[in-house]
């Protein structure tokens, strides 16, 4: 083959890099389409895409970005096992290892070689959430001695090897997990998004030629990079630091677990430091370094520096955007674990560093960073037996809310940061488990993060058990509070609360994280999800939209004029309140100057 180094043309480099994205989105859609659990088909907890010879990322879906940014981790850790020379066209290879770049072992991966002309050109990849792997718990984990008790530990196997199915590998799969029927179908559908990226990338390669398509991928992976470098090098160079907390492990209670985090910015590259940081914990509370920790910092950068809708000009989703960016973690920390320390309840703390890398630099980019967000998960697993014996498993991603943002307020009830997941419809629920929603709706037991815009609004969301059963819960920030920046108040912190409502007994407080919790007939489980902080200072908001957040039911008349410093009337003949324009000037220059 002869290489082409000749500059592709900007009109066809354009064509070319819509095509890749086109092709990494259609995979996407065949994924989740296909799929049977729900936490793919419904949340959509997946990614898919095109990688290169050398584990680059050619083209993402618009999926979870912890999932795309991951696959290079899973390619670099399969080579270990099968070297590039031991592939084979019609190769299916499976890999979910968590210290051999995969995630944690939940997201399994699905890989299929690429071949154009019998020459090896790249791979068609993806990875799910899957609803069990055969763990200690039903569907989640977290307080397991190490990483063996996660469940099925797959390596770089060849579940297809040149076209010939390992039905061995199979029957082993479909016989350690607790849901097989749902396991093994979402494994197809993931097969059938990798075999159509195999297609489409050949398709592509047939209407412009190999060397064209490769040429042009190199180029738009150096243009992301370019366009990378010139945000970072706007940002002073300076090390930039924010700390936060994590609640405790899991196991042992009242003991937090210190989160640290330093930039820096040195040109027009930037390292991630995470020394400072906790210890790696004796739970499944730690990260793993390859598949979490680093894609964690590289979607910081671009989500920061890069959004979409805030550039004039395109800017594709490939490598580029990591290579600025650098990330430290001490090994033996909770961040970059040794093995065989478990990790697969590791979603949390990522959040928190992406938040703490927003925090640290907003004295720099005050008109790009956002106030303190609720950055973390609530990841709840309901299961139990059905009569016939076979098990049935739930697996929920409860919303939460972002800080205010420089010319905005915070959204309310969303999937913030690194999650980009859907909900769950309450019907599919009702339909399907012995399990029924009793209350779904924003949160209304706090005030917002007040400022002169304020934070976002968390959700509450109460399950009622129909039957018993067992519960794992998964999340954070029941202690540390979303902050508030430049002047704005802060959030509020979550709240996990069980109660019973066939025996009446009273409603109890419990920790974020518990595991295998056993659940009797009626148990409600509630969730209220952390509100973000407010960006500026609350009596320079809009009196407008204070009132508007007062028919809302937000605040009270009292909160209104408290902190906002706005006063309000009445309205003559009708329902509802006015603004006393004069009242509220009368009010904010008496707090101004006190």
């Amino acid at each position: 083959m002869t290489t082409i180094t000749k500059t592709i043309d900007p009109i066809t480099l354009q064509v070319i890099g819509g095509a890749l994205h086109a092709i990494a989105e259609q995979m996407g859609n065949v994924l989740y389409r296909m799929s049977y659990s729900s936490i793919i088909r419904e949340s959509q907890d997946l990614g898919a895409g095109l990688f290169d010879l050398d584990y680059n990322t050619l083209c993402e879906s618009d999926s979870t970005p912890m999932h795309i940014g991951s696959i290079p981790g899973y390619l670099r850790g399969i080579e270990k096992s099968i070297p590039k020379g031991d592939w084979r066209e019609g190769d299916v290879v499976i890999h979910n290892h968590p210290y051999f770049g995969a995630s944690h072992s939940p997201d399994i991966g699905i890989v299929m070689p690429i071949f154009y002309h019998g020459e090896l050109v790249g791979f068609s990849a993806n990875t799910a959430h899957h609803l069990d792997i055969g763990a200690a718990t039903p569907g989640l984990i977290i307080d397991v001695p190490d990483v063996f008790a996660e469940g099925m530990l797959l390596n770089g196997l060849k579940l297809v090897e040149a076209g010939k199915r390992n039905d061995t590998l199979w029957r082993y799969i479909s016989g350690n997990t607790r849901v097989p029927g749902l396991v093994m179908r979402d494994l197809e559908a993931q097969i059938a998004s990798a075999e159509l990226g195999v297609k489409r990338y050949c398709e592509l390669m047939d209407s412009y030629g190999r060397d064209t398509v490769e040429q042009a991928a190199k180029q738009l992976m150096d243009y992301s990079e370019t366009m990378l470098r010139r945000e970072i090098a706007k940002i002073p160079d300076g090390d930039y630091f924010a700390e936060g907390f994590m609640d405790d492990d899991g196991r042992t209670r009242g003991v937090r677990l210190p989160i640290k985090v330093t930039v820096r910015v040195r040109g027009d590259g930037v390292e991630v430091d995470l020394t400072g940081s906790s210890p790696q914990v004796p739970t499944a509370f730690n990260v793993p370094f390859e598949g979490s920790t680093k894609v964690a910092c590289y979607f910081a950068f671009r989500a920061l520096l890069l959004d979409t809708y805030t550039h004039q000009e395109y800017i594709p989703q490939n490598e580029g955007s990591f290579r600025p960016v650098t990330v430290t973690a001490p090994l033996g920390s909770i961040f970059n674990p040794i093995a065989p320390a478990a990790c697969e309840a590791r979603f949390n703390q990522i959040q928190r560093v992406v938040d703490l890398i927003i925090k640290a630099l907003a004295p720099v980019l005050p008109d790009k960073c956002t106030a303190g967000n609720a950055a973390c998960l609530s990841f709840a697993s309901y299961s139990g037996l059905r009569d016939s014996g076979d098990y049935w498993v739930l697996i929920e991603v409860n919303e939460a809310a972002m800080g205010a943002r420089p010319q905005s307020d915070g959204p309310d009830t969303i999937e913030e940061l690194m999650r980009n997941t859907r909900n769950n419809p309450l019907e599919d629920l009702g339909m399907h488990l012995p399990m029924i929603c009793d209350r779904y709706e924003i949160r209304d037991d706090v005030f917002p993060g007040a400022g002169e815009y304020r934070g976002g609004m968390g959700v509450v969301k109460s399950q009622r058990f129909l039957t018993p059963g067992f519960m794992t819960h998964e999340s954070d920030r029941n202690e540390d509070v979303p902050w508030g920046i430049f002047g704005g108040h802060e959030g509020a912190t979550a709240i996990v609360r069980i109660e019973n409502s066939v025996s009446g007994a009273p409603a109890r407080d419990v920790d974020a994280k518990f595991s295998g919790m056993r659940a009797e007939l009626g148990d409600v489980v509630t969730y209220l999800s952390p509100c973000g902080g407010g960006y500026g200072h609350p009596l320079n908001r809009d009196p407008a939209k204070v009132l508007d957040d007062l028919l809302d039911g937000y605040i009270t008349l009292d909160h209104a004029q408290q902190v906002y410093g706005v006063v309000f009337e009445p309205v003559k003949n009708g329902y509802g309140w006015g603004l006393d324009a004069g009242a509220t000037d009368a009010l904010r220059a008496r707090m101004r100057a006190a």
